[in-house]
């Protein structure tokens, strides 16, 4: 076999035919993910390979930042204003020395499948790639647009304020039949969540404006956030998510909630325990909301973030300075939550997708004690950011497998800012049909390549399509 040819990643008979007849040309919804829809709207080019691949200014994909790094190229050539070329160069540099690591295996799959660049990503290479990439890049197939659709995507679910006004989602709404693809907004409340920023007064007051209710207590916020959800239904949103670095299930009355938020409001200092009771009850209502909109919630857990605190003051956040969270008792707390949310018949359908890898089988049995209703309500997420390797990949579906039902899982997801990241998902479904051809090979399922292809396409499109309802 020989490197990223037809059959990659696929090392038995039934795999290669799962991949090749089954899963390869299935369609793809992308129902988390960081793109822009002011790009998407305004069908976007490239100037080079450097800003759609690497970044433009401190926005790009931190996941090879991290690597460039780890090479010792100065942060000139990474997020700062050195030249395009010269980064690309650093970049081609970092890439011969990954080997092992899935980028290199993503960053030539990415040059094969669209700019169909066979070559090796060398220093050496570097000038004829660039040559190459960038001669397409201006071309119509190159357009934020026409990738999505040459990806055969068909509907994309950006990451948005609650406070957003949705703008490029109503403009890319009327555009919908044209484009052969949706572009639907996903709730992600993170400034709502963290009262400890000291721009949460002033975020209040942009969700009061946006949604007409005026918040002077927690009971106002969360009237604030119900008539968002109402708007985002409007606009076909039927997702919300949510980043819990840490979580520690506290409750609270009322009257300490209002207090809480007026303090917060005007920067007071807070303690862990309020901000811990604020969280909690915030999660809850969210539940709340998400249940009554039929909404699927998704849970992002035990990461984290902004490890170095000098760079986090110069570039921001997102920008490549987190690490897997180890929290130890995380699950035990989100059962905590649930336990109290079952009682009050608000359990949303949901997904839990945790950076750290010894939570995977926890959380699977957790929410294997909520399912019912006569719905598939909860599931393990794909593996997430530092796991979505091969082997990551192969642990989640295994352990999603062996504690509930992965023929029912909704697959794959690219969580990236970039419109070159599709390919991702040609790779996991060549996991995906590895792991179950490694199943018929040894006798554990049945040589039924229908009965199996089935399944593949399921996880690959079908479950998600049917889960989300983002057609009905």
């Amino acid at each position: 076999m020989s490197f990223l040819d037809q059959d990659f990643l696929l090392t038995t008979q039934p795999a290669r035919e799962l991949f090749h007849n089954y899963a390869e040309k299935m369609p793809i919804i992308d129902f988390h993910c960081h793109l822009n829809p002011e790009e998407i709207y305004d069908d976007k080019k490239f100037a080079n390979i450097t800003s759609i691949w690497l970044n433009e200014g401190t926005y790009g994909d931190h996941y090879k930042w991290r690597l460039m790094r780890a090479n010792g190229v100065p942060e000139e050539l990474i997020t700062g204003d050195g030249d395009d070329y010269d980064k690309f160069v650093a970049w081609a540099g970092t890439i011969e020395k990954s080997v092992g690591n899935p980028l290199y295996e993503w960053t030539h799959l990415e040059l094969r499948r669209f700019f169909g660049i066979d070559d090796l990503l060398t220093v050496k290479n570097a000038p004829k790639i660039w040559e190459k990439a960038n001669r397409l890049l201006q071309t119509d197939d190159f357009g934020a647009r026409e990738l999505i659709r040459n990806s055969n995507v068909k509907a994309v679910c950006t990451t948005d304020d609650p406070a957003s006004d949705l703008h490029f989602h109503q403009l890319l709404k009327k555009d919908e039949a044209e484009n052969g693809f949706k572009v639907l907004p996903a709730m992600r409340p993170d400034k709502a969540i963290h009262l400890e920023n000291d721009e949460y007064g002033d975020y209040l007051k942009q969700l009061a404006q946006i949604s007409g209710v005026a918040i002077h207590s927690f009971k106002d916020l969360v009237a604030a956030l119900r008539q968002r959800f109402e708007f985002f239904s409007s606009m076909g949103g039927a997702l919300s998510d949510h980043s819990l670095e840490t979580f520690i299930f506290v409750e609270a009355t009322d009257t300490q909630l209002d207090a809480i938020v007026a303090k917060a409001a005007q920067n007071e200092p807070l303690s862990q325990k309020e901000i811990n009771q604020y969280v909690t009850a915030l999660i809850e209502n969210l539940m709340k909301l998400n249940t009554e909109f039929n909404w699927t919630m998704q849970f992002h857990i035990n990461s984290a973030r902004n490890l170095n605190q000098q760079m986090f003051a110069k570039i921001g956040a997102d920008t490549g300075y987190d690490a897997m969270g180890s929290q130890p008792d995380i699950v035990v707390q989100m059962q905590k939550l649930y336990i109290k949310m079952a009682n009050e018949n608000a359990i949303p359908k949901s997904i839990f997708y945790s950076l750290n890898p010894n939570d995977w089988l926890s959380l699977t049995t957790m929410m294997q004690s909520f399912q019912g209703n006569g719905v598939q309500r909860l599931q393990l997420g794909a593996a997430w950011w530092f796991n979505d390797t091969a082997e990551g990949m192969t642990q989640q579906l295994t352990t999603f497998a062996e504690q509930s039902l992965l023929p029912n899982f909704v697959g794959m997801l690219t969580d990236s800012r970039s419109f070159l990241s599709y390919p991702r998902h040609e790779y996991f479904r060549r996991v995906l049909c590895e792991y179950y051809g490694q199943l018929i090979v040894k006798g554990r399922v049945p040589d039924d390549l229908a009965v199996i292809g089935k399944i593949v396409q399921d996880i690959s499109y079908n479950n998600a399509y049917n889960y989300f309802g983002f057609f009905k």
